[in-house]
């Protein structure tokens, strides 16, 4: 992605019946109308369950809520909450809410337009405000926030006259709704007024909900409503006042009437977004907030808990400091906090699991934002940061959230397979195919969910879509989502058919096939033939289709066909010059030596073709490694965590650590890195920080792969484990590659036991150092290794 210029210029809700896109068998957002609701005890901590606890000592900022809101989300509704005992605030999103539309027109320079009235923007729902102006902060003391990780609990607590106030907020995906829970002990009393507004100058509201529209067609609501015991609440006039209650409870839904269909042009015209936001919230008020509360957490840890690890033992004067105290001793200190990095860990899954789920995918933004206009309008970006989004999901075990971007790439490839049928071969596009011949689909470098396009056209953007999708596959092994994205490999196949050229190679060696001019994100020249990035994808993509022709029984003839294309493929070489990978087929480099992209080691990881364990020639993984290490180690959060994935699978874990760390180090003072809240920022001028959530997601996949190196057939344990990590340790509940759940114990760097269980795979080497084993399981068996014997 490019640094931001100074201008850019550049779910739905539960509907009573079924959408059209759900008759049709399109993916359908939902969320319960009567969710289940646990019978026995309450879903139990983890036993260590202060390290899933993050805490602070003051609240946020109202003005830098980006950086100091705490997020929460039920995968479809999120929130900042800014958590100041005199007035909570909440800035409400929905995935959905977008401005603009269908962006489907060139300009003259054969760009889609990119601002927010046509390309649109990721946008604001709402603001809840909930005044107590008696509990100012100058009048409180003890006061703490507390986000719990593991039962996705913000919790404020503070003493006021001797009375201990304590305040809940979650977004609960069965009720759809955001819960905010006031109570104290000490004969305390609440009063105060809350407040619903919408951010974009709607007029008419009412006190419990407001509705609005965009030019576009997108409809939107939201609703809330609030009761409490031993006082009274009630409706006045634009805001809801309550007084002398000894607790409180407040509830908050909305949306939009988006629908994941092209044919109706992505809205569902039946839904009227504020009605049944007052329904849910009504439905949610009838039980009382201990259900509420209960129903959540069990949801919530069906997922969480499928992953622990432990990376070592903190010291108790690391623990007793706040969270951002922590960040600040670890970057001051250079002592590894390794209680804190598995929190960091854990945190990705926390924000995974609220940003992702029944819904549209996780944007720059993930889920949540600050105001109504964020950088790159928080766009899907297709050449590196929708994917990093999803690089976590299933290397951590939370293969259920990724299935948002399979429905969103299902949903929009209608749209993207008409605009590439009718302006990928305009003669305004620079990128058009010199053969004069199209097919399949492609993406712009941006997309929207209106099934827009903002930009420039970005030819291999589909291949790198498309392998995201398979890797998928080779985790869980599902048939049913090969079956789903089936379309979309043959798509992209069928695209890059129509586009490769047949080339000789100097000396006329021999005859290859070169991508048709395009540019190496995001620099170099405009317009080369046979850049490394292509090459690679495409090389990739051919061989993921022919897996899935194979696994399918389907077209076997087009399988052969893309088979010899993959044959026929150019392939990056070894500068003689530098040494390094060339990213152009060039000796010469020709863009900027430590640019913020390794789009020429997309090979590397994601994909897999250059590996470091003999399979590939030494030459190739050496250029590797000259050609990353020549990009530096200090760059923006996604381009460190992408370094750190790629220094992981040349098995060199020191440099994979000290990239996760300058991950970790306090954004203050300018530069890249963690702000209070823990979300990635990144400072530009006059101090503002821009936040984009992929390196939140990035950096922690890069530590399971330091864990666990998988591929389908072959697994190896610790591959870049550093110091800081070796002495004790534990994962359990870590996919793999190929279908295996593996559990792993370790000491002094060494695997002290295994465990391995088959989700479908059946046989696979498991290795560590000089040692490896084969071991032969059915679905559903599970074995234990100790010292990788039997």
């Amino acid at each position: 992605m490019n640094p931001r210029p100074t201008d850019p210029g550049r779910r739905t809700l539960l509907a009573a019946g079924l959408t059209s896109a759900a008759l049709a068998g399109l993916p359908a957002f939902t969320a319960s109308a009567a969710p289940v609701r646990p019978t026995g005890p309450d879903s139990p901590s983890p036993a260590d369950a202060a390290r899933h606890r993050l805490w602070w000592q003051a609240p946020a900022d109202d003005h830098s809520m980006i950086e100091q809101g705490l997020p929460v989300g039920n995968g479809r509704l999120g929130a900042l909450a800014g958590n100041d005992p005199g007035r909570e605030l909440l800035l409400i999103t929905d995935a959905t809410m977008w401005t603009g539309g269908l962006n489907d027109q060139l300009d003259a320079d054969g760009q889609f337009p990119y601002g927010r009235a046509d390309f649109g923007s990721f946008t604001l729902l709402a603001r809840l405000t909930v005044e107590i102006p008696d509990h100012d902060l100058s009048a409180v003391d003890g006061y703490r926030r507390t986000l719990d990780l593991s039962r996705a609990l913000l919790t404020t607590t503070y003493v006021r006259s001797a009375v201990t106030y304590r305040r809940q907020i979650f977004a609960s995906r069965p009720d759809d709704v955001i819960v905010l829970h006031f109570t104290q002990s000490g004969g305390g009393r609440y009063t105060g007024s809350v407040t619903l507004d919408g951010t974009h100058g709607e007029t008419g509201a009412g006190a419990e909900s407001f509705g609005g529209s965009f030019p576009g067609g997108l409809r939107y609501g939201a609703a809330v409503t609030a009761h409490g015991t031993g006082g009274r609440v009630r409706a006045d006039g634009a805001r809801i006042d309550f007084s002398g209650c000894t607790d409180l409870t407040v509830i908050v839904s909305g949306g939009t009437n988006y629908a994941p269909d092209a044919r109706t042009k992505y809205r569902d015209p039946s839904l009227d977004p504020e009605e049944l936001a007052r329904t849910k919230v009504r439905a949610a008020a009838a039980h009382p907030a201990a259900t509420l509360v209960r129903t959540h957490v069990a949801d919530y840890r069906s997922l969480y808990g499928r992953l622990d690890l432990s990376l070592g033992a903190s010291t108790a004067g690391q623990r007793s400091l706040d969270t951002w105290e922590r960040l600040a001793a670890r970057a001051r200190d250079r002592t590894p906090d390794p209680e804190l990095e598995a929190a960091y860990l854990q945190f990705g899954r926390y924000l995974m699991i609220s940003g992702s789920r029944g819904s549209l995918p996780l944007n720059l933004q993930g889920l949540w934002l600050d105001g109504n206009d964020p950088d790159w309008m928080g766009d899907y970006h297709t050449d590196i940061n929708l994917q990093m989004n999803y690089w976590m999901a299933d290397r951590a075990g939370l293969s259920q959230c990724f299935d948002a971007l399979t429905d969103y790439c299902l949903a929009q490839l209608p749209s993207w397979t008409a605009l590439t049928r009718a302006l990928f071969d305009d003669p305004r596009n620079r990128y058009r195919n010199s053969t004069g011949r199209s097919a399949g689909w492609t993406v712009a470098i941006s997309t929207n969910p209106h099934g827009g396009m903002g930009w420039w056209w970005h030819p291999a953007g589909n291949a790198w879509l498309a392998n995201t999708l398979f890797e998928h596959y080779e985790f869980t092994g599902s048939r049913a989502h090969l079956a789903k994205i089936y379309p979309l490999l043959k798509g992209a196949c069928e695209f890059w058919e129509a586009r490769l050229l047949p080339t000789t190679l100097p000396g006329g060696t021999r005859e290859v096939l070169v991508a048709d001019s395009d540019w190496s994100p995001e620099h170099g020249p405009l317009d080369a033939r046979g850049i490394t990035y292509a090459q690679e994808s495409v090389w990739e993509l051919f061989g993921h289709y022919g897996s899935a022709a194979r696994e399918l029984g389907r077209d076997a003839a087009y399988a052969d066909t893309v088979a010899g294309l993959r044959e026929q493929l150019y392939l990056p070489q070894v500068s003689p010059k530098t040494g390094w990978l060339e990213e152009w087929m060039s000796p010469d480099n020709l863009g900027e030596t430590t640019h913020r992209h390794l789009s020429p080691l997309v090979g590397l990881f994601p994909g897999d073709r250059i590996r470091p364990d003999g399979s590939t020639p030494k030459e190739t993984v050496d250029g590797a490694t000259a050609l990353l290490t020549a990009r530096g180690m200090n760059s923006f959060g996604w381009a460190n965590a992408w370094r750190a994935l790629c220094w992981a699978r040349l098995k060199n874990a020191e440099n994979a650590y000290e990239l996760v760390m300058t991950n970790l180090r306090p954004s203050t003072g300018g530069g890249n890195g963690t702000a209070f809240n823990l979300f990635d920022i990144y400072e530009v001028a006059q101090g503002r920080g821009i936040f984009q959530i992929d390196a939140n997601f990035g950096t922690p996949a890069a530590m399971t792969e330091m864990l666990l190196y998988s591929r389908p057939g072959h697994l190896e344990l610790l591959p870049a484990l550093p110091d800081a990590w070796a002495a004790s340790g534990y994962v359990t509940g870590l996919p793999a590659r190929g279908g295996f759940v593996v559990d792993l114990r370790w000491r002094d760097g060494r695997p002290t036991s295994v465990r391995l269980h088959s989700t479908g795979g059946r046989t696979t080497t498991v290795a560590h150092g000089g040692t490896s084993r084969t071991v032969a399981l059915r679905p559903g068996e599970s074995v234990t290794l100790k010292g990788l014997t039997r």
